[in-house]
Formats: structure tokens, C-alpha cells, sequence
């Protein structure tokens, strides 16, 4: 017997440690506040996931959220804070899975290739032209039978195989061809779209076979949050929607995990709404940060 949705969805988004060059205070890392925008936008509520807490704390955080966001960064993709954290959660959700226990993970730019290190056991990225373009998305044949991708209406798929709205802000990429020679990676996720820099083909949107498990190389978070004046940052209607029934789809899946805090005073206290983002400025690649120790 199928258990009720739940109508009260928390997912967690981790937190990225700060470059000393990047930080206004002496705080230790941030989540750009257009990720929690999105959720929220979509139906759900945030919690922040810190970093460099312990696998014990991590546990207790993933039995009380219903699902988890790994957001754009420069973090160390092998030896970092936010690689050790996304590995403890990746790990918790595919036992979790393995047990019809569900549990969905998102990642973002960084995150989708924190998402596929995490299977290959190597980095396997490669320099692309990305750092500020909107592309269209090539969709696969799996991407149109995918999970992901059939939530979306026909208009807006059409939009987003055929117009440039999907902003990308990355250096590196996995190429076609790296994933291609990557046993590990073909057997566990599905290509879903693939774009291309003028020169190289690379990944844009995977989902794993067997677990709700996905990674945008592209920012749907961003398109109707951020506003900086600079090539790839998009804010047409279709954009939007796009970003919208991406959104929507993560926060659906997310309602079907029914992970739930111990009490109602432990999960008011770990809510994003106990911290305050900081305003850099319209010039700023994210106008809004949340800050944490």
C-alpha cells in the first residue's frame, strides 16, 4: 500500500566552504540564497546543511529531511569539506533507497560533478567555454522518457531544446566522451541531455537508473533570482517555467520521502528561517548569501 505524499517537505542544501578572497566576514561557508528561494518557490521548506560536522550529525540531518540539494561551488571535488558531506549523504541515501525508504538528491553545476566523482571514484572533468552562456539542452532519447523530463509540458521541453535559456557558470565539464569510457558511470546514471561549447560535447543532465538521484550541469536556481547584467543570465518567460517545473519536480519527489524531525522544537531550529541572507549588491554573482560558522 502506496503511504500518503507529504505535504510539509524539508530538503537540506549543503552549505560551501568560502575562499578567504571571497569572504565578507569572518564566516566559514555559505548557500547562495536562490537555492533556497527555488525550494521554497516550488512548496518546501530549507534547512542548511553546514559543513564539517560529523557522520553522526550528518545521520541525524538525513533521517529528518526529506531529501537534498547539492548546490554550484569551487569546491575540492576529492578532498574537501562539501565532497566529504556530499559522499556521508550519497551513501545514507542509497541504503535508505536500497530499503524503500525514500530519499532524493539534486545537484547543481558542481553538484552534478560531485555527483558523478562520487561513482567514477576519480575527477574526470575537462576545461569547456561555460563560464557565462545560456545553452539549449540536446535531450537523449532517455531524457525524453525520463523521470525528470516527462513533468515537464511539451511547450516547455520544446523551449528548452530550442532556445538558448539554460545558464551555465563552469569552467569544467564532463565530456561525452570521458563518460562514455567510464564503465562505472554508464551503469549507474542515464544521460539525459547533452550541450555543447562550440567545440566539446559534454553532459548536461543525468539521473541515476535506480535511485532518484539527479544533476543539472545547468542553473534552473538562478533564473529567477539573480540579476546580474552578464551573458548567460536569462529571465525570459520560458526561462522562468523552466526553472519553475524543475524546481517543482525535485520538490514532488522530495514529497515522498516522510523522514521527519524528533520534535516540532528541533526542526523550528534548524529551519533556513533562523538566519538572515546578506545582500552584496546588484553586481554580485549572487546577491544574496546565507553565512555560517
Amino acid at each position: 500500500m502506496n503511504q500518503p505524499l507529504n505535504s510539509r517537505p524539508i530538503i537540506g542544501v549543503l552549505a560551501e566552504q568560502l575562499c578567504k578572497d571571497d569572504q565578507p566576514t569572518s564566516r566559514f561557508s555559505c548557500i547562495p540564497a536562490c537555492y533556497v528561494k527555488y525550494l521554497e518557490a516550488a512548496g518546501a521548506r530549507v534547512v542548511p546543511v553546514r559543513l564539517n560536522l560529523s557522520e553522526e550529525e550528518y545521520t541525524k540531518i538525513f533521517n529528518s529531511i526529506n531529501g537534498l540539494v547539492l548546490p554550484g561551488g569551487a569546491s575540492d571535488l576529492l578532498a574537501s569539506h562539501y565532497s566529504r558531506a556530499s559522499s556521508i549523504f550519497f551513501n545514507l541515501a542509497l541504503r535508505a533507497n536500497d530499503a524503500s525508504d525514500y530519499f532524493p538528491i539534486l545537484g547543481s553545476c558542481r553538484g552534478l560533478q560531485q555527483l558523478t566523482v562520487l561513482i567514477a571514484k576519480e575527477n574526470l572533468l575537462t576545461l569547456t567555454d561555460t563560464t557565462a552562456v545560456a545553452l539549449p539542452l540536446e535531450l537523449t532519447p532517455m531524457g525524453h522518457s525520463s523521470r525528470l523530463f516527462q513533468s515537464f509540458p511539451k511547450d516547455v521541453l520544446r523551449s528548452l531544446t530550442e532556445e538558448n535559456i539554460c545558464p551555465h557558470f563552469h569552467k569544467w565539464s564532463l565530456t561525452t566522451e570521458s563518460f562514455n569510457r567510464n564503465p562505472r558511470l554508464q551503469e549507474f546514471y542515464k544521460v539525459l541531455s547533452t550541450s555543447h561549447d562550440g567545440k566539446q560535447e559534454f553532459i548536461s543532465t543525468i539521473e541515476a537508473y535506480r535511485y532518484p538521484i539527479y544533476g543539472l550541469q545547468w542553473h534552473p536556481e538562478k533564473t529567477p533570482f539573480e540579476w546580474k547584467d552578464k551573458p548567460g543570465m536569462i529571465h525570459s518567460t520560458a526561462a522562468i517555467r523552466v526553472s519553475f517545473y524543475s524546481g517543482s519536480f525535485f520538490v514532488s519527489e522530495a514529497r515522498r520521502s516522510n523522514h521527519r524531525f524528533p520534535s516540532q522544537e528541533e526542526e523550528e531550529r534548524a529551519l533556513i528561517y533562523n538566519f538572515s541572507p546578506v545582500f552584496h549588491g546588484m553586481k554580485s554573482s549572487c546577491i544574496q548569501n546565507y553565512y555560517f560558522d
